[in-house]
């Protein structure tokens, strides 16, 4: 994809609406709009039917610490969205071991820590990067397999990143070839176009880029693919995921690309922690030179109860929780 964007990636963690107060706020080197407040503890929201938007930490300076593993935050000063803390070597959110997410908009370099994952825009800033158009819809792309497409609840997590959209009066419509879902949703029309297909692999939808989807250019994608790999060939798909990525940036080169670690799958949740694991390492990579790509962790925090009798497909509960990670992801871009 041609031109500047974002820089770095933002992952979205903890459950459906992961809203963790964070502690002190940890700076980014030439952050352009505010820190992130970053903490590695609880959940504070339940799942669905509540605003999306996570409370922030207030913070001033200094380091945050996280009790275990990757700590989330959110916007300092104002609340906002979570976002996960950086990979770091012991995956604790400590200065020195792990290393936190710098500022917006800044270069992500993590106070006293090593291996900092970038902050949202990177050098170039996230508030030159405007997907969305100023006036009318914001159009979004739901790329993937049967998960996608909903067989465990019609209109899968479409139907409630609709309705976030609209409670929070934001302009969104869904783009593709193929359509399923409700008639209406928080009383208004409801978009039911998406492109997936059930049984498919990241090749396999791969080979559907460019599709009819991409014919209607849109401003958003969002990628949940992997699923079927994992049963059929696990070995080689990260590399699948790139390819797929960079075919979407060719055919989208001004849209926001959301990656998603997929969510869990039972019956073969070793080749699922292989595959999550190389994700962001894809998402770093196309980041690294100034694509406008993003990751979205549906993987963790997932809700117990989130598959449906199947244990691949998720039911209501899981389509609200991949909705909220969806929303806290990209409402930043929309208008």
């Amino acid at each position: 994809m041609g031109g500047s964007g974002i820089g770095g990636v933002v992952t979205v963690s903890g459950s459906s609406a992961p809203a963790i107060a964070g502690t002190t706020a940890v700076p980014g080197t030439g952050a352009a709009a505010g820190t992130l407040a970053v903490t590695g503890g609880t959940r504070a929201l339940p799942t669905a039917g509540v605003a999306p938007a996570a409370i922030g930490g207030m913070g001033g300076s200094g380091m945050a610490r996280g009790t275990a593993g990757v700590g989330i935050g959110g916007a300092s000063g104002s609340g906002g969205l979570p976002v996960m803390g950086g990979r770091g070597g012991t995956g604790m959110m400590m200065a020195g071991a792990g290393a936190a997410i710098g500022g917006v908009g800044g270069t992500g370099t993590g106070a006293s820590g090593t291996g900092a994952v970038a902050g949202t825009g990177g050098s170039t800033g996230s508030t030159n990067f405007k997907p969305c158009p100023a006036t009318g819809d914001c159009k979004i792309l739901p790329l993937g397999d049967s998960i996608t497409v909903s067989l465990g609840f019609t209109g899968s997590y479409r139907v409630h990143l609709f309705e976030l959209a609209v409670m929070n009066m934001k302009k969104i419509t869904f783009v593709g070839s193929l359509m399923n879902g409700p008639n209406t949703v928080a009383g208004m029309p409801f978009p039911k176009k998406y492109e997936a297909v059930s049984g498919i692999t990241i090749a396999g939808i791969d080979g559907h880029i460019p599709s009819p989807g991409l014919n209607d250019i849109p401003h958003i994608v969002l990628i949940h693919i992997g699923t079927n790999d994992m049963y059929m060939s696990p070995l080689g798909a990260p590399d699948r995921l790139g390819t797929l990525i960079d075919g979407i940036i060719a055919g989208a080169p001004d849209a926001l690309i959301a990656v998603a670690k997929i969510i869990p799958l039972p019956s073969g949740a070793a080749a699922v922690k292989t595959f999550n694991d190389a994700v962001p390492g894809v998402v770093q990579k196309r980041a690294d030179a100034g694509k406008h790509v993003i990751l979205v962790d549906q993987f963790t925090g997932f809700p117990a109860n989130g598959l449906s009798g199947d244990n691949v497909h998720p039911q209501q509960t899981g389509y609200d929780a991949m909705a909220e990670k969806w929303y806290a992801a990209i409402s930043k871009y929309l208008n």
